[in-house]
């Protein structure tokens, strides 16, 4: 019986220090970050693609969300590799300037979204190529810069 309980005891230590990314860490930050850009993301596109009800109001304060937040992470990408848990390649730190670069790119595309809602009603020719031109900047620095 003893051994067992010192068995869970030992499983239980062994997982916690697999444990997840200290929240309080840049890459934690920047996880949490890129996470909440992905769901306000996905509810934009899911907006105009049926997949989710459509409300205007809804979309605009969206929008204003996506703006504000790809303006956050950046911050939190240190000059060097600071954890190897991170999914970013290498070239991050590498290729800093096409890093920045890219990061002012998506800042400009989701700028251009909350100008596509700034006079209601909207419409929805003028709203998918501003969603899709921020999705379009998400995946070319996936595609860069993220270790899949």
């Amino acid at each position: 019986m003893m051994l067992k309980k010192l068995l869970l005891v030992c499983a239980c230590m062994a997982l916690a220090a697999c444990g997840g990314v200290d929240p309080n860490s840049p890459l934690g930050k920047r996880q949490a970050l890129f996470k909440e850009m992905l769901k306000v993301s996905e509810d934009l596109g899911g907006m105009l693609r049926g997949r989710i009800p459509y409300d205007e109001a809804g979309f605009i304060a969206g929008a204003a969300e996506l703006d504000r937040l790809s303006r956050e992470p950046w911050q939190h990408f240190p000059q060097v590799r600071d954890d190897e848990r991170s999914k970013a390649n290498p070239e991050v730190w590498e290729r800093q300037e096409q890093f920045q670069k890219m990061a002012r790119d998506l800042e400009q595309t989701t700028a251009a979204l909350v100008q596509a809602t700034s006079a209601p009603p909207l419409r929805r020719s003028e709203l998918e190529p501003a969603v899709q031109a921020v999705e379009d900047s998400c995946e070319a620095c996936h595609k860069a810069f993220r270790a899949y």
